[in-house]
Formats: structure tokens, sequence, C-alpha cells
């Protein structure tokens, strides 16, 4: 079988590639904006370089495919309230070709990366896929746009599931992006002695859900052509960002101290998923929160020696 993953040099998207390099042709379409070959050291598939606006790069990328997974956007909230204009080109036009190239490829499913950032500030958690979305940003209203642009797509030759990903964490996470998450920004600094920012009270929740388990559900949706429509995927459980802190300094034995900043404009109090939808279709983690941060805060260990 040969799988397309646009983004795939990038965190999720090199899991995906490592979900399928052994057993299957797998090819990447990314043009390192932010993805990284490192990501991709060891794991067998053929790289396209360029961009999903690139129609020659695209049509390279696609030809023969059979599962598209696409996870290529801009994803950086601040950088689409800069550049709206082309946080729209990437996410809404590259979705739009993207789906056209899978279908002139004659693929039988495409799986989209959305956001749990289309609920907005909505206060109420969980979040169920039946509330009215609220997209706060332009990265929130593109994905909601890229969403609505696979269900008009979706028919009989052509299946298409969107994923709305809560808080991902897991190895290959760049703490030094300009976007990263608390998960890495807290392992790097705990590791090194630093301090630790926690930006308000501490008392925000998360729905932290470590990346295989992100994988699996994308396999997972990308394997039943009768699975259709927008579906959370989180654990269904939530943390506060000051147990999170507590957690890593005990994981990684730091010594590292925690401090409070002022709460950030826009940052939501609650975040949690109703997963209920997905687990109706048959998918169920294969990791527990716990696990997952084992297992991240090792592999963060594991790069620094």
């Amino acid at each position: 079988m040969r799988i397309l993953v646009t983004g795939g040099a990038g965190f999720i998207g090199s899991h995906v590639v490592e979900h399928f390099h052994r057993d299957h042709e797998v090819v990447v379409l990314d043009d390192l904006r932010t993805g990284r070959l490192r990501n991709l050291e060891g794991l067998r598939h053929r790289l396209v370089q360029g961009s999903i606006l690139d129609e020659g790069a695209l049509a390279d990328a696609s030809a023969g495919a059979d599962l598209v997974f696409h996870l290529a956007a801009m994803v950086s909230v601040p950088e689409s309230v800069s550049q709206p204009a082309a946080c729209e080109s990437l996410n809404v036009t590259g979705t739009a070709r993207v789906l056209a190239a899978a279908r002139g490829a004659g693929a039988t499913k495409v799986v989209l990366a959305s956001s749990a950032a289309i609920y907005g500030d909505n206060p109420m958690v969980p979040k169920l896929e039946t509330m009215a979305p609220e997209p706060r940003s332009p990265y929130a209203a593109t994905k909601l746009a890229g969403e609505r642009l696979l269900a008009e797509a979706a028919d009989g030759a052509l299946s298409t599931t969107s994923l709305r990903l809560f808080n991902v964490f897991g190895p290959r996470q760049d703490p030094a992006s300009a976007y990263a998450a608390a998960v890495p920004i807290f392992i790097r600094k705990a590791l090194s002695g630093e301090t630790i920012t926690v930006y308000g009270d501490g008392g925000q929740t998360r729905d932290f859900i470590y990346v295989k388990d992100i994988v699996g559900a994308l396999v997972h949706v990308a394997s039943r052509p009768d699975v259709l429509g927008s579906f959370n995927v989180g654990y269904g459980a939530s943390m506060t960002i000051s147990e999170l802190a507590a957690e890593i300094l005990r994981l990684t034995g730091s010594s590292s101290s925690v401090i409070h900043l002022p709460v950030r404009p826009g940052d939501v109090r609650h975040s949690l998923a109703s997963a209920d939808k997905l687990r109706g279709t048959g998918w169920r983690p294969s990791h527990t929160l716990a696990e997952g941060l084992v297992r991240t805060v090792e592999w963060y260990r594991s790069v620094r020696e």
C-alpha cells in the first residue's frame, strides 16, 4: 500500500511515517519549513520536498497513493494572526488541493489533522462534536474550513475523516519552536535545571494525549471507510498545568523551581475532550497519560546524552 503523509517531517507526521515505514511504501511531502529531516532518520520513506501549494510536488507525492494523511499546515496561532492570508492559503487552499490530488490518484481515504482550537473559548467541558464551533484565530478558522472541505469531498469513492486533536505530546516535539507546548518546554527545563514558568495560577486544565495514541486514532479511521466526519481525540481526562510541572519534576528528579507569571491573554482556562464518538467506532488508546509522560521524558533524556 502506498501512503502519503503531508507534513511528514513534522512532530506528529514523523510518527505516522514510523508506524507504516516497515510494511508499506511511504511518501512524505514536506517543505521543511517547520519539519525536520532528523525526525525521519532511520525511517524508510521517499521525501518530496515541497509545499502542498506546489502543484508539481503535490502531483509527484500523491501519484498512486492509497491513503493520505494530511498534516501539513500553518500550526502557529500567533503566526496565523500576523499572516492570516498565508494561513488561509496553506490551510484552506492547500487542503482543497490535497483532496483533489488524492481523488486524482485514486486514493480511498483522506484523514485531516484538525484541532480542538475550533471550540474557541467556550467554557463548557468536555468538548462535544455537537457544540457550535467558535474559532478565535485564523488558524482555528482555517482548520474548521478544512473539515468542511473534507466533508464535502466525501463520496462513494473517497472517504474522509477529520480528527480534532487536543494537547498532543511525545518524542520529537520541539521545545525550542515558536509555538512549543508545555510538555517539551517543561521537560527540557527540568533536565537542564532551569526555572519552569507557569502562566497564571497553574489551575488551567488540559487533556494531554501521547502522540502514539494520536497515530493510533489516525490509523484507525484511515482503515474504516464508513467512519466519516469530525471526531475529538483525547483521553477524556484533565491535568492542571501545575500538576504537569510537578509530575515532570518528579520523573526527571529535577530540582528546578517553578515561578508564576501573569496569565497570557486568550489562554483557555479548561480544555477536555469527550472522545465517546470516536470510541464508538472502536478506537481505544494504547497508553495512559502517565505512561506517555514516562516515555517522553526517557526520550528527551536520551537525546541529551
